[in-house]
């Protein structure tokens, strides 16, 4: 089978977090983005980190985590251009397991059972806790068009919407999925 590919959307400008939040310690020390990064590069046959132009400290956060660190250019217009960019950059993959750099509590398993979906042919998939759909979510090769085509913010919001009868459903006990970090609230409960 085709190699399976994750994408680490990191290249927000935590504007709600006051600092930047990907490079902020979580209590055991390491960087948040480079917990989310060795996470999804241990799950996923390549890895691939995505962050906006001119961030040193990210690139130096990423450096020991497995994954290939890609500046995004034009990023700052926002998520779906750099997952277009982060698809592209992938473009050999079999599917996308794509996950977000301010969630580091995700459960290894929740990961591992997305990626095992789309080694079983699902079209798209998401893991599901609490009945919240949180993340990573998987793409096949199938939607390889569509998400090169994605721009502006949403990302890949719409087509999880319109076309949700492809999507698969993986109920998880992993609070971590649907927990992303954009206060410093988050980041103590977090730590909690």
């Amino acid at each position: 089978m085709e190699p399976i590919a994750g994408l680490l959307l990191a290249a927000g400008a935590s504007s709600r977090f006051g600092s930047d939040k990907l490079t902020h310690p979580l209590p055991s020390g390491e960087p948040m983005v480079a917990c989310s990064a060795r996470a999804l590069a241990d799950a996923t046959d390549t890895c691939v980190a995505l962050i906006r132009s001119g961030r040193p400290a990210l690139h130096t956060a990423l450096a020991d985590t497995g994954v290939t660190v890609h500046e995004v250019d034009g990023a700052e217009a926002g998520m779906g251009v750099t997952l277009a960019a982060g698809v592209r950059s992938t473009s050999q993959a079999g599917g996308w397991v794509i996950a977000l750099g301010d969630m580091p509590a995700i459960h290894p398993g929740t990961l591992a059972a997305v990626v095992q979906a789309l080694r079983d042919g699902a079209s798209i998939v998401a893991p599901y806790h609490g009945g919240q759909r949180g993340h990573p979510v998987g793409f096949s090769r199938t939607w390889f068009e569509a998400l090169t085509a994605l721009a502006g913010d949403a990302g890949a919001r719409d087509l999880l919407r319109t076309h949700s009868g492809h999507l698969t459903r993986i109920d998880v006990d992993d609070p971590g999925c649907v927990l992303d970090v954009d206060t410093p609230d988050d980041l103590r409960r977090l730590g909690r």
